[in-house]
């Protein structure tokens, strides 16, 4: 996994609109199936999204979660701790949002502003942040030895196409609550969250709990490659976990209805 968002490749989609949803639909049923797979067997499974803002997680995260059963599936939108969360160390609130033994967990956002955001804006001091590195890999990798299975992703997209999105954003009056000052505020400190991201993929990298890096300026590409990096480390941690998995292979037109 090439980890150096400056080398990173914006790729396009190989192929037309019907071939993308036809692809979209294996692997969401992929999914699916491997959904009930960890349900039958109380393993958990979290999934990290963070990324430059613009750059597709929410639309990455709908595809994720489209077919799944809700019954099993939780998302958490990430945003400032509250008053009442800062009386406790940052992780405190991650954990009580960690799902159950069997069900799914997807964080927009995470514990990972500590190196980020609070990073930047100086929300934690120097000496806080940096030991946090280790704080959150001795975290994941208590997760990850026990019941559960972590994977997560950074979305990146160049900044020319960040500032097409939010222009885009910004002249859509059904899209232009996915815009805030905030997003501008940090738009001037591209480098510096470049700089803290790499700084995190370098030091939280871990086989236990990768990160998974895509090239995002193609959205449709962006999805696909997103789906299938996490089905293949769901799969890999099951046959090093010695926990059989049979792919889905049945036909799944005729459920479509369904």
């Amino acid at each position: 996994m090439n980890l150096k968002l400056s080398e990173i490749m914006m790729k396009e989609y190989d192929g037309n609109k019907k071939v993308y949803k036809k692809e979209l639909k294996a692997l969401q049923y992929e999914m699916l199936n491997l959904q009930q797979h960890l349900f039958n067997q109380k393993v958990g499974l979290i999934i990290v999204f963070e990324g430059m803002d613009a750059a597709g997680k929410g639309g990455a995260i709908k595809r994720v979660t489209e077919r799944l059963d809700p019954r099993g599936l939780f998302v958490h939108p990430i945003a400032a701790p509250q008053p009442h969360e800062k009386r406790f160390h940052y992780l405190h609130r991650f954990w009580r949002k960690l799902p159950q033994h069997g069900q799914i967990g997807i964080f927009d956002r995470s514990w990972y502003g500590r190196v980020l955001v609070e990073r930047i804006e100086e929300y934690a001091t120097k000496d806080e942040w940096q030991r946090s590195y280790q704080e959150i890999n001795d975290f994941e990798k208590l997760l990850t030895d026990e019941s559960y299975i972590m994977v997560k992703c950074w979305m990146q997209i160049t900044k020319e196409e960040q500032l097409t999105r939010f222009t885009e954003r910004q002249d859509d009056p059904y899209k232009q609550w996915k815009l805030t000052e905030e997003d501008w505020r940090n738009r001037e400190k591209w480098s510096l969250y470049i700089e803290a991201a790499q700084d995190m993929l370098e030091k939280t990298h871990k086989n236990y709990a990768p990160w998974i890096v895509v090239g995002g300026n193609d959205k449709n590409y962006a999805r696909i490659y997103v789906l299938k990096a996490i089905i293949q480390h769901i799969m890999q941690v099951c046959a090093n976990r010695d926990i059989p998995y049979v792919p889905y292979q049945e036909d799944v037109s005729q459920g479509e209805e369904a």
